[in-house]
């Protein structure tokens, strides 16, 4: 055998035990007659020692050693001298007196440490991943996705789910992101695509009657990217029939209970809290709000619209409106210039013309700038709105209601982070319920699924998809974690005649409609079950219990926000040769 132990295993209980470890050199110390060396490998840290009774040879290969040499080291296990212990380290209370000890394999000056305390840029990083990889975060994250993705099987085979893979080369049915397109060479000129979700196959798998279906799944989205998006993504992929979302927002309720109590050892409370869309937009100006602290949203429009402050008043007479947050305590510690520094931040981040503000006085009187475009009366009835005390600061935007929702929110979230405002290990989990199922894009001029096309209207709701396309809302359902949507999931459709009146919304004719979604549409007719399931995102998940900030950061191998392995290099051209078996031909951008 290589190894008899880890680098983790040895205690004071193995002492006069002859091991065999392997593993990297973490570090050396050179004593003159004898050397001292940490030995790594991802369960830990053992301290190897190279001593006066150790052969010639073996000190001369101590010497030759450097960081992140991969070495094998045969020896007694002793106890470590009194007083010379290592508390930090599991096996802290042992070292092993090296007998044999060989060079497996050199290693080049690394560009990098794993254990440096100052990080190099990710760019560094991600080009060397593999040494970015033996960093003992790094492995704790993979191992804590290990151990989730594990539970997750476990929990949905305990509750009689069949674990199902689903095609990874599919049609191309463009909804949303763009696909991933990869071209045949038995059939030139056509495609395959990748798919952005097993949508559509988990819902056939309902109508073939199997009921509970559950896979981590691969998914592949070609979309602008973000800190929290990657091009290739993992989600666990839940389908159930004869449910209603209360059934699918329960399980999951279950599979939350389940990793909150094993792997962050906190009991939560089921059913999970929920929440409607529309009461979330109008207290925190999102779909997905961070709910480990306060600071909810105010609306003083009918105030605005009494006042005598051009700005509020012109704003609230043209239809838009006027909201705010408060910040405790926050007046001292924001200067104007941080107030100015606030205002460019909504600006420049979330397109609001401005921001408008008042300190709350020790004799609970409103300063502020534009304070004296307020009679008094006024400005006692604003801060009896925001319920503002002494010391604290309140923020305004007068705005479009979206606008104000974006910059807002992202203006609660910023304040949050600056005031310390919640526990950062802490975990707030909710469900966001009652989406609209229809936005209007203006661009196209046609209504587009705020899910998907396949989420079925509330029941009270299906008259409205005739006359009152903004008024109805869905059977859709979103997980949301410390301000993220961690899953989101619909009741389907499973009646042909809705479906087909649905994709009519969305601007697809019945011919058309065939043409993408024939299969579908036909298996509807076949004895459709009620239905409907969530797509939790792995990564995420993994993000948040970790309590990373970067999704890159739990993914082995991810992508930058170029979308680019800068590791492997891809993607990258191919031979011609390729190119012409695929009956492709490249066109060249101009750079323009």
């Amino acid at each position: 055998m290589y190894r008899t132990h880890t680098c983790g295993d040895l205690r004071a209980t193995d002492s006069g035990k002859t091991v065999t470890l392997c593993g990297w050199v973490d570090t050396t110390r050179d004593h003159g007659k004898g050397m001292f060396i940490d030995l790594r490998d991802r369960f830990g840290v053992t301290q190897v020692c190279v001593t006066p009774d150790s052969s010639a040879a073996d000190l001369a290969v101590a010497k030759e050693l450097g960081r992140e040499f991969v070495i094998r080291a045969t020896g007694t296990v002793h106890p470590r001298p009194a007083g010379q212990e290592n508390p930090r380290l599991a096996t802290g209370e042992i070292e092993v007196h090296v007998t044999s000890l060989a060079i497996l394999n050199p290693s080049a000056t690394p560009p990098f440490l794993p254990g440096q305390k100052e990080l190099p840029g990710e760019d560094l990083r991600l080009k060397h991943r593999y040494l970015d990889l033996r960093r003992p975060k790094m492995q704790r994250t993979l191992e804590l996705r290990s151990a989730i993705i594990k539970r997750m099987r476990d929990y949905f085979e305990q509750h009689r789910f069949i674990d199902v893979e689903t095609p990874i080369l599919g049609r191309s049915t463009p909804e949303g992101a763009r696909d991933y397109l990869v071209p045949s060479r038995v059939h030139p000129g056509s495609f395959y695509a990748l798919p952005q979700s097993p949508q559509l196959y988990k819902q056939i798998m309902m109508v073939a009657g199997y009921d509970r279906y559950v896979q981590v799944a691969r998914c592949f989205r070609d979309e602008d990217l973000r800190a929290d998006r990657q091009p290739e993504f993992t989600q666990l992929d839940v389908e159930m029939s004869f449910v209603d979302s209360d059934d699918v927002m329960g399980m999951i309720d279950g599979l939350m209970a389940k990793l909150m109590r094993e792997l962050k050892g906190v009991e939560i409370t089921t059913p999970l809290p929920r929440m409607t869309y529309d009461e979330a937009m109008r207290r925190f100006g999102h779909d997905a709000p961070d709910l480990r602290y306060g600071m909810e949203l105010v609306d003083i429009t009918d105030l605005a619209a009494a006042c005598d402050f051009r700005v509020f008043r012109g704003t609230a007479d043209e239809g838009g409106c006027v909201r705010g947050l408060c910040a405790i305590g926050a007046a001292e510690r924001y200067s104007r210039k941080l107030i100015d520094e606030l205002t460019e931040f909504v600006r420049n981040d979330h397109g609001a013309k401005g921001l408008a503000w008042f300190k709350v006085e020790a004799d609970g009187t409103l300063a502020s700038p534009i304070a004296k475009n307020f009679d008094g009366a006024m400005l006692t009835r604003i801060a009896e709105r925001f319920s503002a005390k002494p010391g604290d600061l309140i923020l305004l935007v007068a705005d479009a209601w979206e606008v104000t929702c974006r910059a807002l929110n992202g203006l609660r979230r910023r304040l949050a982070a600056e005031l310390k405002l919640y526990d950062p290990d802490s975990m707030h989990l909710s469900w966001i319920v009652e989406f609209p199922m229809f936005d209007w894009d203006a661009e196209e001029g046609r209504w587009v699924a705020m899910h998907h096309p396949f989420t079925a209207p509330r029941d009270q709701d299906l008259a409205k998809l005739a006359d009152d396309p903004k008024g109805c809302r869905a059977k859709a359902y979103d997980l949301v974690i410390n301000g993220y949507e961690a899953g989101g999931g619909t009741i389907r459709i499973h009646d042909s005649k809705i479906q087909q009146q649905v994709f009519g919304l969305l601007g697809l004719d019945e011919e058309e409609a065939v043409r993408r979604f024939g299969f579908l549409l036909d298996a509807l007719r076949y004895g459709a079950p009620p239905h409907g399931g969530i797509a939790l995102g792995i990564d995420r998940v993994v993000m948040l219990f970790g309590g990373l900030d970067n999704i890159r950061d739990c993914i082995a191998f991810p992508k930058t926000q170029r979308a680019m392995d800068l590791m492997t290099e891809a993607p990258n051209t191919v031979d011609p040769k390729q190119l012409a078996e695929l009956a492709i031909a490249v066109l060249r951008q101009s750079k323009s």
